[in-house]
């Protein structure tokens, strides 16, 4: 049986049939990978009406490709107080958000009672809004800064109203390129273990991949092993997103950057091995609107968010400053032929755009 035979018999690949994908032409991968997305999905395209908050960027660690976070002696620190957080919210709310996502900086300066303090206050005032918070790179900061067990961390979230977890802080999971990318910080095996104790608590989380660096085909889909690995022990994955490396403004140099070719083959790529990880996502402020609409004939079936601001991924040159009007991004999935459905922050269908 050969490799495409094998695909559209649902056999699960190993690591080099993985990577062998890549050889095939990208109408085949988009084919193979868009009667995946159909089977699942059919027309369908998710996104939610979302609030992306960065309440720091004052970090501990220092990650090469990150244009974000202020270290050292860096004169734009900040750090909002709970007050500018809930006032952030207030609006959003307003203007119909169903979820924050809240991704900050590993800041030493704030302890364990700000985070938390801040998701408390918010889910007091909005009981019925979907908290996305903490990634695995951050709650492994604060068992390291402050002492306190994974677990310990993980059920003050819970105890303070966070919901579901974001997948941030993966990037690539091969230790080598982790070394040079992201030295001090999460370890792969940390990060699964940290996904791991979230899910065992029945609760759910993303999970994301970074690519477009120094990493290569290889290690993209070991990355994508590990992840189906966890995922059918554990099930808890909504949505795996490839994150596009964004270049501008931070310390890495010579970066084999993708190509849109490469990119697409990715994601299809990525629907393909992760048969039991429900949502691939084309994640539109790494992507580019353009490419994340194309990305649906790919194997993608979300689309992410409204998300109205981002700080992280704009510092480092996307596009997403601002986020996206809600009326726009429904006509742009409409005129690329497939069907908007707004969604909740666990894939329940809210809205169905005709």
């Amino acid at each position: 049986m050969d490799l495409v035979e094998k695909v559209r018999n649902k056999v699960r690949l190993t690591q080099e049939e993985g990577e062998a994908l890549y050889d095939l032409d990208l109408y085949t991968l988009g084919e193979l990978a868009d009667e995946i997305r159909r089977e699942k999905y059919g027309k369908k395209s998710y996104f939610n009406i979302n609030r992306h908050i960065n309440p720091t960027n004052i970090c501990a660690d220092v990650c090469k490709f990150c244009a974000y976070s202020a270290t050292r002696k860096n004169p734009n620190q900040y750090t909002m107080s709970h007050e500018q957080i809930l006032e952030i919210v207030d609006n959003s709310v307003k203007n119909h958000a169903k979820e924050m996502h809240l991704v900050s900086a590993h800041n030493p300066n704030d302890g364990v009672e700000w985070y938390m303090g801040a998701f408390k206050k918010i889910k007091a005032k909005y009981p019925d809004l979907h908290v996305k918070a903490m990634t695995a790179a951050e709650i492994d900061f604060l068992t390291r800064e402050y002492g306190h067990s994974y677990d310990e961390v993980l059920d003050m979230m819970i105890e303070n109203g966070v919901d579901s977890m974001p997948g941030g802080g993966a990037e690539i999971f091969d230790e080598g390129v982790r070394e040079y990318l992201c030295k001090g910080k999460v370890t792969s095996s940390q990060w699964l273990e940290i996904h791991q104790k979230w899910h065992e608590r029945g609760r759910q989380s993303n999970a994301t991949m970074l690519f477009g660096h120094i990493e290569t085909r290889a290690h993209r889909i070991d990355h994508m092993i590990r992840l189906r690995d966890l995922q059918d022990i554990t099930g808890g994955f909504n949505a795996f997103i490839p994150l596009v490396y964004q270049k501008e403004n931070n310390y890495m140099k010579n970066c084999n950057f993708p190509s849109g070719q490469e990119i697409l083959k990715t994601y299809a790529i990525s629907r393909i091995m992760l048969d039991n990880i429900p949502h691939i996502k084309a994640y539109w402020v790494t992507a580019s609107i353009n490419l994340a609409l194309i990305a649906q004939e790919f194997g993608c079936d979300d689309l992410d968010g409204t998300i109205e601001k981002e700080s992280i991924q704009s510092a480092a040159g996307a596009a997403s400053s601002h986020g996206m009007n809600l009326d726009e991004f429904v006509a742009l999935i409409k005129n690329s032929g497939f069907q908007p459905i707004e969604r909740d922050s666990l894939y329940n269908e809210l809205k169905v755009y005709n």
